[in-house]
């Protein structure tokens, strides 16, 4: 059995079947990640306190598993800097106030990223979405205590630094996510990505590590529920 530890199900493209498909994939837990139990830092100039009313919402229903997807993307600059690192710092303190893991989303960011983490405290549980960092990147991340989730990436032909993290992180911090529909695995690009395709992402992981593909796939089951806490449930959450 497989989760699919960052997915966007809601999103344009990929659709209520995707969770059916995913289930006969094998992929049968799914964390749907959205932006408004997070805040983007595209959308970070909407200020953390609109994503406060959903989170507290969740945390009643009991639906939330985590803050985020939140970080910096020194990549596009959607968001001021300054009020990117602002909204990544409120949300760490709530992700540590409410005892949630965090998802952090980082591009282009990394020194401000492990800047602002060591100022505003490490919340326990710690996830590096869609890590595109190398070893170097992922020897400071795991340093934190932290999971490194490796995406469709780890199968792209110019993504040697992401394999060789891949390769040199251990079994029980590594995850596997889709980020569906972005980053559709190899050989499925030019397509909308879907969490059916976390195997895909966990081949390519197994083929970096040489280790039998079933080894990633009950290491990141494992991982995944420890870090989101997910011991006893399975499906979307």
């Amino acid at each position: 059995m497989w989760t699919d530890s960052h997915c966007h199900i809601t999103h344009d493209g990929v659709g209520s079947h995707a969770v059916d498909e995913a289930r006969q994939a094998g992929v049968t837990r799914l964390v749907t990640i959205g932006t408004d139990v997070g805040l983007h830092p595209h959308d970070a100039a909407q200020g953390v306190d609109s994503i406060v009313p959903v989170l507290e919402e969740g945390l009643t229903q009991g639906s939330v598993v985590a803050v985020g997807e939140c970080g910096l993307d020194y990549h596009y600059d959607h968001s001021p800097r300054p009020v990117q690192r602002d909204a990544f710092a409120a949300q760490i303190a709530l992700a540590r106030r409410h005892d949630l893991a965090l998802v952090i989303h980082t591009r282009q960011a990394w020194d401000d990223t492990f800047a602002i983490l060591s100022a505003e405290g490490v919340p326990e549980r710690t996830v590096f979405h869609c890590f595109t960092g190398g070893p170097d990147e992922a020897r400071r991340c795991l340093g934190l205590g932290a999971w490194l989730s490796f995406s469709g990436i780890v199968t792209f032909p110019n993504a040697g630094d992401v394999r060789a993290a891949a390769a040199m992180c251990p079994l029980d911090r590594l995850l596997v996510e889709t980020d569906s529909p972005f980053l559709a695995p190899v050989p499925h690009r030019g397509r909308p990505n879907r969490p059916s395709l976390v195997p895909v992402v966990g081949a390519g992981v197994a083929q970096v590590r040489g280790v039998p593909v079933p080894a990633v796939e009950e290491a990141t089951w494992a991982s995944a529920e420890a870090a989101f806490r997910l011991q006893g449930r399975a499906g979307p959450v």
